[in-house]
Parts: C-alpha cells; structure tokens; sequence
C-alpha cells in the first residue's frame, strides 16, 4: 500500500507535465515550444484573475453596471455606441464638445460619472450607425460577437493550430480590449485579412484600409508600404473607400463635423497626450509617452517625429526591396513600425503585432535574440501598466527595436543567397 501511495504522485507529476506539454503549439525547436508555454500559462493566468477581479469588483446594479472606477462596463464601447446613437439624432456632431457630451452621458448614467471624450473622426458615424439602433448592452454583446467571430475566421486562415489563437487572446493586449469593450479583435481581424488579399483580392484589402481611416493611427504606413511595393490598384481603391466614407460621414452630421473634430476634438487628444499629471501614460506605449515625463512634451514630440520617420523609412525600404520575402516577417515589420510611428496608440492596439509576434515563434522564424523580443512585445501593454504608473521609460521601445531586428533579419536572410551565388 505504501509503494502504491508514493507512486500516485509520480503519476499525477507526469500527468500534469504531459498536460503543460500539449498546451503550447508543436514545433521542432524545444525552445519555441517552451516560450509558447510560458506565454500560455502565465497570460492565461493573468487574463482569468483580472477578469474575475473586474467581475467580482464591479456594480451590477442598475441599467449601466459600473467597474470599481466608476466608468461604465464596456467604457470605451460607450463611446462608439454614442457614435451609432449620435447617427439619428438632430445635431450628430455636437458630442465633439466635451461639456455636452459629458451633459449626455449624465443624463444617460446618472450623476458622478468621471466624464470621457468623442475621439474618433466623424466616420465613425457611418460605421456605428447600425450598433445605434440597439440598446447599450444588446448592442455591447453583438460587438464583442462580430469581433470574436471576425478575429476567429481571419486567425484561422493565418495560423494552423488554434493554440496559437488561443495564446493572442489571453494576451494583455486582448485583455485590456475586452475589459475596455476596444475594437482591437474586429481590427485586427481587418488587418490580416488586409495582408493575405493585397495580391489575391486587392479590392478586400483595398475596401478594408479605407474602412480602418476611423482609426488613422493604425493605417499611417499603408501609404508608403503600398506606393513603394508599387500596389496602385490597392492605393487608390483604398483612397476612394476613405472618400466614400468620409462623404458618408458629410451626409450625416455635415462639414461642421470635421470642423469639430479638427478644432475641438484633435486638440483635446494633445491635451490628454501632454497632461503633466501622465494619466494617460500607463495605457500609450509610444516613444512620445515613454519619454515625455523625462525630456519635457516639446522634445518629446521631436523624438517621436523621429521615430515617425525612421518608420515610414524602413517601411518603404522593406516593402521595396524586400517584396517577396517572408510575408510574416514583413507583416511583423508592419506592425512594429506602425507603433513606432504614433504618439497615440492604445496598449490595446498592439494586439495585431502580438499576433504577429506569437504566430513567428510557432512558425520558428526566430533566433534566441527574436524570441525574446516578441515575448516582451506579447507582455508591453502589462509592462507599460506597470513604468506608466510609476512614471518610468521602457515598453514604449519594444516596438522600435523589434522592427530594428525584422528589417535586420529580412535583409540578412535574402542577403545570404545572393552571397553564396557571388562565391
């Protein structure tokens, strides 16, 4: 009976480690497999006790439930469901006033609400229009439904194993998307599907960048990448979808909207940016928002118009001289560049870059010094919760030295060839 009892732990041990095994995605190299692990099991960790914590911590009472600080479940969903709602009412624009819109958002949830601001451009009136006609939580169900079907259909077609998908989805990057009621799943989901049609479907990828202008920070680079990988079809069809939508968006609330949005909205976004307080630090892991608590907000504007540029720079040179290399590789080097180049860019919208970064460990196109870089990319939106909190530089760099080593990587690998055929 005793050797039976000793031997039962042994048993259970090697249960659970053939169980911890299974969880990460099969690769040749021990090593992917065992950073895949870790990437499971601790952001899996991390996303079921946040998501229990802001459970259990928030106030179900009443017709809009809110979390511990007050704001509404779905807090930044609220803003496009007010975008949708704004669609059929007299004066769609008038919400670019922060003190009427935050009268309307009393009106709708009571007194004592912290107050937020309409940041997106007036497309998003076009976009939103059919998630207004639902009431708040109706509407915030069907969003994360489309998000989660759409993020599903266009990860499937990219990735083999739904591991992979799963390791995205408990990353910080979706965790703060789906507490913040973001739209960085149905972003995403655009953005590769955008990749994996410019030369099979150009119209899709086309109709999908002019769709993706409602959030201009992750569409800044498409011009370049596409001009300099001499994808005209795709430039202009995507230029005549940004029109359409925009005539749209005149048709519903009128050129004052755009007035609006340039004059009151944009400047209040700067405020936010450069508020000495750096309320916003902990959520924006740019350059600008790394390092404005230490040079001042004029330098860092500066550094971060260079950042801006070396981006579109090495954007244009890979996307020229490197077209048919590795499609991942220069959809990571996207990625990585395009939070590179903007001082705005939620923790949340790095979820397209954490997928990149997780499917090129699955894929084994890493070395040792790459694998490492995309585990801090998959953690940058904790890391920046963390140094933004304490007022301290770091995350925000992820981006720019991860694309420093891509471009190395995609130079070095088709450079290669080409020696070995000189010798």
């Amino acid at each position: 009976m005793q050797q039976g009892h000793f031997n039962e732990p042994a048993d259970g041990t090697d249960r659970v480690h053939t169980f911890l095994r299974n969880l990460a995605p099969p690769t040749r190299d021990a090593a992917n497999a065992e950073f895949l692990r870790a990437l499971l099991i601790l952001g899996g960790a991390l996303f079921a006790l946040t998501i229990l914590t802001y459970l259990c911590t928030t106030n179900w009472a009443g017709a809009f439930p809110r979390d511990r600080t007050t704001l509404v479940v779905g807090r930044d969903f609220l803003n496009l469901w007010m975008y949708g709602r704004a669609v059929f009412d007299t004066d769609p624009t008038r919400f670019y006033d922060v003190v009427t819109y935050n009268a309307e958002l009393t009106r709708l949830l009571g007194p004592g609400y912290l107050g937020q601001n309409w940041p997106n451009p007036p497309t998003a009136l076009a976009i939103m229009a059919p998630f207004g006609l639902l009431d708040y939580f109706p509407a915030l169900a069907a969003w994360f439904a489309a998000s989660l079907l759409a993020f599903y259909l266009a990860g499937r077609r990219e990735v083999s194993d739904l591991r992979i998908l799963l390791i995205v989805l408990i990353s910080p990057a979706a965790l703060l998307c789906v507490i913040s009621g973001q739209s960085s799943l149905l972003t995403t989901a655009a953005l590769l599907t955008i990749f994996a049609s410019l030369d099979r479907r150009p119209l899709l990828a086309a109709v999908l960048i002019g769709l993706l202008t409602v959030k201009p920070q992750l569409v800044i680079l498409f011009p370049f990448a596409l001009i300099a990988s001499g994808r005209w079809r795709v430039f202009f069809a995507a230029g005549f979808t940004a029109l359409a939508l925009v005539a749209a968006s005149i048709a519903i609330g009128g050129i004052a909207g755009w007035q609006d949005y340039v004059l009151k909205a944009l400047p209040l976004q700067r405020e936010v940016l450069q508020d000495p307080t750096g309320i916003a630090m902990p959520f924006h892991p740019t350059i600008f928002m790394n390092i404005r608590g230490v040079v001042g907000n004029s330098v860092g504007e500066i550094v971060q118009l260079v950042f801006s540029g070396a981006a579109v720079v090495a954007v244009s040179t890979a996307f020229r001289a490197r077209a048919s290399a590795d499609p991942r590789q220069l959809q990571a080097l996207f990625f990585a560049c395009t939070v590179s180049a903007s001082p705005y860019m939620g923790a949340y919208d790095l979820l397209p870059l954490t997928f990149a970064a997780v499917a090129l460990i699955a894929e084994e196109q890493l070395d040792a010094s790459g694998r490492r870089l995309a585990q801090l990319v998959f953690w940058t939106p904790a890391l920046q919760l963390l140094f933004g909190n304490l007022h301290l530089p770091g995350p925000g760099f992820v981006a720019p030295v991860f694309a420093a080593y891509l471009l190395r990587r995609l130079f070095q690998v088709t450079a290669r060839p080409a020696l070995a055929a000189a010798e």
